[in-house]
């Protein structure tokens, strides 16, 4: 258990750091079984603003390098949550099929958040105190 959290956090840096760099070099074939039209269709248009698929893979590049390097976990987790919720959607409303893969960052997610709790304390306070 000692080392758990380092295991979680290098996994989830790698599948950040693989699948943005895949936004920018494609490496991944499409699946097998192909793509339901949603999917394609939400793909197309993020690709077709100019920007958002740039914007989402650098954001998933950074997180998965600060996850691997230990620096700024805290940040790196708190940046990546919109990221994993709307993987998680795109999932379950557009491609069931590939639920496996989100479901293991959402788990690596919510751990790495719960062993930094401490750290995370202040952002979730409802009523914080200014220092």
């Amino acid at each position: 258990m000692k080392y758990f959290p380092t295991i979680a956090r290098i996994l989830l840096g790698l599948v950040f750091l693989v699948f943005g760099l895949n936004g920018f070099l494609n490496f991944f074939p499409p699946p097998p079984t192909g793509i339901p039209q949603g999917a394609m269709d939400f793909s197309i248009a993020m690709m077709k603003t100019g920007y958002f698929t740039q914007l989402v893979s650098s954001t998933e590049i950074l997180a998965g390098v600060l996850l691997l390097t230990n620096l700024f976990v805290p940040l790196a987790l708190l940046v990546l949550a919109p990221v994993i919720l709307n993987i998680v959607a795109f999932h379950v409303f557009l491609m069931p099929s590939g639920l496996p893969i989100p479901i293991v960052v959402v788990l690596l997610e919510l751990y790495l958040a719960w062993t930094y709790r401490r750290v995370f304390g202040p952002v979730v306070a409802m009523h914080p105190s200014r220092t």
